[in-house]
Protein backbone atom coordinates (compact mmCIF):
# COMPACT_ATOMS: atom_id res chain seq x y z
CA UNK A 1 0.00 0.00 0.00
CA UNK A 2 1.31 3.41 -1.00
CA UNK A 3 1.12 6.64 0.97
CA UNK A 4 0.20 9.95 -0.63
CA UNK A 5 0.29 13.16 1.37
CA UNK A 6 -2.39 15.83 1.18
CA UNK A 7 -0.69 19.20 1.61
CA UNK A 8 -3.81 21.38 1.80
CA UNK A 9 -3.28 22.15 5.48
CA UNK A 10 0.12 23.67 4.79
CA UNK A 11 -1.67 26.16 2.55
CA UNK A 12 -4.38 26.63 5.19
CA UNK A 13 -1.71 27.72 7.66
CA UNK A 14 -0.25 30.10 5.10
CA UNK A 15 -3.64 31.65 4.40
CA UNK A 16 -4.24 32.22 8.12
CA UNK A 17 -1.83 35.16 7.87
CA UNK A 18 -2.28 35.91 4.19
CA UNK A 19 1.45 35.67 3.57
CA UNK A 20 3.75 33.31 1.70
CA UNK A 21 4.81 30.90 4.46
CA UNK A 22 4.66 28.00 4.89
CA UNK A 23 4.92 27.11 1.23
CA UNK A 24 2.93 24.00 0.18
CA UNK A 25 5.23 23.45 -2.79
CA UNK A 26 8.24 23.21 -0.49
CA UNK A 27 6.22 20.89 1.75
CA UNK A 28 5.54 18.64 -1.24
CA UNK A 29 9.27 18.37 -1.91
CA UNK A 30 9.95 17.42 1.72
CA UNK A 31 7.23 14.75 1.60
CA UNK A 32 8.64 13.25 -1.59
CA UNK A 33 12.19 13.20 -0.21
CA UNK A 34 10.86 11.48 2.92
CA UNK A 35 9.43 8.70 0.76
CA UNK A 36 5.83 9.66 -0.06
CA UNK A 37 4.50 8.02 -3.22
CA UNK A 38 2.55 11.08 -4.27
CA UNK A 39 1.15 14.50 -3.45
CA UNK A 40 -2.53 15.36 -3.13
CA UNK A 41 -4.02 18.84 -3.28
CA UNK A 42 -7.58 20.15 -3.49
CA UNK A 43 -8.18 23.22 -5.64
CA UNK A 44 -11.45 24.49 -4.19
CA UNK A 45 -13.71 26.94 -5.95
CA UNK A 46 -13.18 29.51 -3.17
CA UNK A 47 -9.38 28.94 -3.14
CA UNK A 48 -9.42 28.76 0.65
CA UNK A 49 -6.04 27.03 0.75
CA UNK A 50 -4.40 25.75 -2.45
CA UNK A 51 -4.44 28.37 -5.19
CA UNK A 52 -3.82 28.35 -8.93
CA UNK A 53 -0.16 29.27 -8.59
CA UNK A 54 0.41 26.45 -6.10
CA UNK A 55 -1.12 23.97 -8.52
CA UNK A 56 0.93 25.21 -11.44
CA UNK A 57 4.18 24.97 -9.45
CA UNK A 58 3.26 21.58 -8.06
CA UNK A 59 2.70 20.26 -11.57
CA UNK A 60 6.10 21.61 -12.61
CA UNK A 61 7.99 20.19 -9.64
CA UNK A 62 6.31 17.06 -8.23
CA UNK A 63 8.40 14.05 -9.25
CA UNK A 64 6.19 11.22 -7.99
CA UNK A 65 2.46 11.60 -8.64
CA UNK A 66 0.15 14.61 -8.47
CA UNK A 67 -3.44 13.85 -7.47
CA UNK A 68 -5.76 16.82 -7.96
CA UNK A 69 -8.91 16.72 -5.84
CA UNK A 70 -11.63 18.84 -7.38
CA UNK A 71 -15.31 19.50 -7.81
CA UNK A 72 -16.67 18.68 -11.26
CA UNK A 73 -17.35 22.30 -12.21
CA UNK A 74 -16.57 23.93 -15.54
CA UNK A 75 -13.92 26.28 -14.14
CA UNK A 76 -11.97 23.62 -12.27
CA UNK A 77 -12.31 21.08 -15.10
CA UNK A 78 -10.72 23.60 -17.46
CA UNK A 79 -7.84 24.20 -15.05
CA UNK A 80 -7.33 20.46 -14.56
CA UNK A 81 -7.12 19.83 -18.29
CA UNK A 82 -4.57 22.63 -18.65
CA UNK A 83 -2.57 21.26 -15.70
CA UNK A 84 -2.69 17.54 -16.58
CA UNK A 85 -2.45 15.96 -13.12
CA UNK A 86 -1.53 12.29 -12.89
CA UNK A 87 -4.95 11.64 -11.36
CA UNK A 88 -8.09 13.74 -11.04
CA UNK A 89 -10.15 12.82 -7.98
CA UNK A 90 -13.69 14.16 -8.18
CA UNK A 91 -15.14 15.08 -4.80
CA UNK A 92 -18.30 16.80 -3.56
CA UNK A 93 -17.78 20.35 -2.39
CA UNK A 94 -19.80 22.74 -0.26
CA UNK A 95 -18.44 26.19 0.52
CA UNK A 96 -19.54 26.13 4.18
CA UNK A 97 -17.88 22.79 5.02
CA UNK A 98 -14.58 22.69 6.90
CA UNK A 99 -13.49 19.57 5.03
CA UNK A 100 -15.08 17.14 2.60
CA UNK A 101 -17.99 15.63 4.52
CA UNK A 102 -18.93 12.59 2.45
CA UNK A 103 -18.69 10.81 -0.85
CA UNK A 104 -20.06 11.79 -4.23
CA UNK A 105 -23.60 10.73 -5.04
CA UNK A 106 -22.53 9.05 -8.26
CA UNK A 107 -25.96 7.54 -8.81
CA UNK A 108 -27.66 10.95 -8.72
CA UNK A 109 -25.08 12.69 -10.92
CA UNK A 110 -24.20 9.79 -13.19
CA UNK A 111 -24.86 11.59 -16.50
CA UNK A 112 -22.77 14.64 -15.58
CA UNK A 113 -19.95 12.55 -14.17
CA UNK A 114 -19.91 10.28 -17.20
CA UNK A 115 -19.40 13.32 -19.43
CA UNK A 116 -16.66 14.75 -17.22
CA UNK A 117 -14.83 11.42 -17.13
CA UNK A 118 -15.01 11.11 -20.90
CA UNK A 119 -13.57 14.61 -21.27
CA UNK A 120 -10.67 13.78 -18.95
CA UNK A 121 -10.02 10.51 -20.76
CA UNK A 122 -9.74 12.43 -24.02
CA UNK A 123 -6.76 14.20 -22.42
CA UNK A 124 -5.31 10.97 -20.97
CA UNK A 125 -6.15 11.94 -17.39
CA UNK A 126 -7.31 8.99 -15.25
CA UNK A 127 -10.21 9.71 -12.92
CA UNK A 128 -11.03 8.63 -9.40
CA UNK A 129 -14.40 9.15 -7.72
CA UNK A 130 -14.47 9.81 -3.97
CA UNK A 131 -17.36 7.63 -2.78
CA UNK A 132 -18.85 6.24 0.39
CA UNK A 133 -18.32 2.47 0.77
CA UNK A 134 -21.79 1.68 -0.54
CA UNK A 135 -22.49 -1.02 -3.12
CA UNK A 136 -24.65 1.15 -5.38
CA UNK A 137 -22.10 3.96 -5.49
CA UNK A 138 -19.27 1.56 -6.31
CA UNK A 139 -21.26 -0.14 -9.06
CA UNK A 140 -22.28 3.19 -10.58
CA UNK A 141 -18.68 4.39 -10.52
CA UNK A 142 -17.89 1.45 -12.77
CA UNK A 143 -20.86 2.25 -15.03
CA UNK A 144 -19.67 5.83 -15.63
CA UNK A 145 -16.21 4.47 -16.52
CA UNK A 146 -14.14 5.79 -13.64
CA UNK A 147 -10.65 4.32 -13.38
CA UNK A 148 -10.42 4.42 -9.58
CA UNK A 149 -12.58 4.96 -6.58
CA UNK A 150 -11.32 6.50 -3.37
CA UNK A 151 -13.28 5.06 -0.49
CA UNK A 152 -14.38 7.62 2.07
CA UNK A 153 -13.10 6.39 5.44
CA UNK A 154 -14.45 9.24 7.55
CA UNK A 155 -17.21 7.26 9.24
CA UNK A 156 -14.69 4.56 10.21
CA UNK A 157 -12.28 7.21 11.50
CA UNK A 158 -15.02 8.78 13.64
CA UNK A 159 -16.33 5.51 15.10
CA UNK A 160 -17.41 5.95 18.72
CA UNK A 161 -15.90 2.68 19.93
CA UNK A 162 -13.73 -0.23 18.81
CA UNK A 163 -16.66 -2.49 18.02
CA UNK A 164 -18.19 0.08 15.71
CA UNK A 165 -14.81 0.69 14.09
CA UNK A 166 -14.52 -3.03 13.27
CA UNK A 167 -17.99 -3.01 11.75
CA UNK A 168 -17.21 0.00 9.58
CA UNK A 169 -13.84 -1.40 8.57
CA UNK A 170 -15.63 -4.47 7.27
CA UNK A 171 -17.90 -2.20 5.23
CA UNK A 172 -14.83 -0.59 3.67
CA UNK A 173 -13.25 -4.01 3.04
CA UNK A 174 -16.33 -5.32 1.24
CA UNK A 175 -16.59 -2.19 -0.89
CA UNK A 176 -12.93 -2.51 -1.86
CA UNK A 177 -13.40 -6.16 -2.79
CA UNK A 178 -16.44 -5.34 -4.90
CA UNK A 179 -14.59 -2.56 -6.69
CA UNK A 180 -11.70 -4.84 -7.60
CA UNK A 181 -14.11 -7.52 -8.83
CA UNK A 182 -15.64 -4.89 -11.12
CA UNK A 183 -12.23 -3.88 -12.45
CA UNK A 184 -11.87 -0.60 -10.54
CA UNK A 185 -8.66 0.32 -8.79
CA UNK A 186 -9.05 1.36 -5.15
CA UNK A 187 -7.66 4.13 -2.99
CA UNK A 188 -8.88 5.27 0.42
CA UNK A 189 -8.79 8.32 2.61
CA UNK A 190 -10.31 10.78 5.06
CA UNK A 191 -9.66 10.90 8.78
CA UNK A 192 -6.91 8.29 8.74
CA UNK A 193 -4.19 8.77 11.34
CA UNK A 194 -1.31 7.08 13.16
CA UNK A 195 -3.67 4.98 15.30
CA UNK A 196 -6.41 3.87 12.92
CA UNK A 197 -4.31 3.15 9.82
CA UNK A 198 -3.11 -0.25 11.05
CA UNK A 199 -6.03 -2.44 9.84
CA UNK A 200 -5.82 -1.06 6.32
CA UNK A 201 -2.62 -3.00 5.71
CA UNK A 202 -4.79 -6.13 5.64
CA UNK A 203 -7.09 -4.85 2.88
CA UNK A 204 -5.03 -5.88 -0.12
CA UNK A 205 -7.42 -4.33 -2.62
CA UNK A 206 -6.52 -0.81 -1.43
CA UNK A 207 -3.50 0.37 -3.39
CA UNK A 208 -3.06 3.77 -1.82
CA UNK A 209 -4.13 5.88 1.15
CA UNK A 210 -4.30 9.66 1.17
CA UNK A 211 -3.49 11.28 4.51
CA UNK A 212 -3.07 14.96 5.26
CA UNK A 213 -4.32 16.43 8.52
CA UNK A 214 -2.79 13.81 10.83
CA UNK A 215 0.64 14.08 9.24
CA UNK A 216 0.69 17.88 9.14
CA UNK A 217 -0.47 17.98 12.77
CA UNK A 218 2.29 15.57 13.79
CA UNK A 219 4.79 17.66 11.85
CA UNK A 220 4.14 20.62 14.16
CA UNK A 221 5.88 18.67 16.92
CA UNK A 222 8.47 16.51 15.12
CA UNK A 223 8.97 18.06 11.70
CA UNK A 224 7.47 17.09 8.36
CA UNK A 225 10.20 14.69 7.28
CA UNK A 226 9.89 12.61 10.46
CA UNK A 227 6.08 12.77 10.44
CA UNK A 228 5.98 11.33 6.92
CA UNK A 229 8.53 8.63 7.72
CA UNK A 230 6.64 7.57 10.84
CA UNK A 231 3.46 7.12 8.81
CA UNK A 232 5.34 5.27 6.08
CA UNK A 233 6.56 2.74 8.64
CA UNK A 234 2.98 2.11 9.75
CA UNK A 235 1.73 1.77 6.18
CA UNK A 236 4.52 -0.54 5.07
CA UNK A 237 4.92 -2.80 8.11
Amino acid sequence: MRLCINIDHIATLREARGGVEPDPVTAAHVCELAGAAGIVCHLREDRRHINDRDLRLLRETVKTKLDLEMAATDEIIKIAIETLPDLATLVPERRQELTTEGGLDVERHRNHLRGVIQEFHQHDIPVSLFVDPVQQQVETAKEVEADFIELHTGEYANAINERRAHELLDVVRKAAQLARELGLRVNAGHGLNYLNIHPFREIREIEEVSIGHAIISRAVFVGLDRAVKEMLRLVHE
